[in-house]
């Protein structure tokens, strides 16, 4: 049954490839004799055949095709440099501040430091004597 879909499957790629050429023969056997004037400037057109017309349309579509794809990959490439470049730096803003605040000196811890109770509350002073 796996051989009867494979055969199949390349019957039909024949097929579809004969009937592409079969076009394209027929497309070059009935314009290849045509002329065509086309304007593409002031003053300035081209006379010439129409299969050659066709032809650099085609070369030049293609080509226009390539350029825009290759543009927008660029473009894409840019703005992601742009984003990790960003990144970067933020992390090592980080890592400076890190580093900046371990280099720091502690306080010596004070006397109302150490009279702090676990809940974290300093305790009142005490009241002031009389005389």
């Amino acid at each position: 049954m796996q051989n009867l879909w494979l055969k199949i499957k390349v019957w039909t790629k024949i097929t579809i490839a004969a009937v592409i050429v079969l076009y394209v023969l027929i497309f070059v056997l009935k314009n290849g004799g045509r002329k065509a004037e086309f304007w593409f400037w002031f003053n300035r057109e081209y006379e010439g055949s129409l299969l050659s017309l066709v032809f650099f349309a085609f070369l030049i579509g293609g080509l226009v095709a390539i350029l825009a794809t290759t543009t927008v990959r660029t473009i894409r490439q840019i703005r992601e440099l742009r984003n990790r470049t960003r990144s970067e730096r933020l992390v090592q803003e980080v890592a400076d501040m890190k580093a900046k605040a371990a280099m720091l000196q502690t306080r010596p811890v004070s006397a109302t430091a150490q009279d702090v109770d676990s809940a974290g509350v300093i305790p009142s002073p005490p009241p002031p004597r009389e005389p």
